[in-house]
């Protein structure tokens, strides 16, 4: 049967790491370690976990779902704020990306730099996902 890291099993399960990692240290989803050491949840536990989320909600805010496909996950390297508008700027890997986008937007999103971030590329959008 195959098994998923805590990293996999939050990709599938559409949430951080550190969500499903609580979710794990809660009980919530049955975890076994491997001979390294690294902690592993069951493909069987995963999906009857997942049903059981799809069913009944995270408990936690909901997660985004979008139609936009570009997505350059990276780290926040600037913020400059004004009055209304604001400019972030992510490098994912070796790409600059900038953003312009509402200073309340940025303070919804909390963005800091040196936090993770996704920019996702529509046609000449930008869009900024908080990770």
């Amino acid at each position: 049967m195959q098994s998923y890291t805590i990293g996999q099993a939050a990709r599938l399960l559409g949430v951080s790491p550190d969500t499903a990692r609580r979710w794990a240290d809660a009980g919530r989803v049955p975890t076994h370690r491997d001979e390294g050491g690294k902690r592993l949840i069951d493909g069987a536990d995963l999906a009857a976990f997942s049903v059981e989320l799809a069913k009944g909600g995270t408990g936690e805010e909901e997660v985004s779902t979008t139609s936009v496909r570009n997505a350059f996950p990276g780290i926040v390297t600037a913020i400059k704020l004004g009055d209304v508008a604001a400019q972030v700027e992510i490098q994912a890997g070796p790409h600059r990306l900038v953003s312009l986008l509402t200073r309340e937007a940025v303070e919804e999103l909390g963005l800091e730099v040196g936090m993770e971030a996704t920019a996702r590329v529509k046609s000449t959008n930008v869009h900024i996902d908080r990770v």
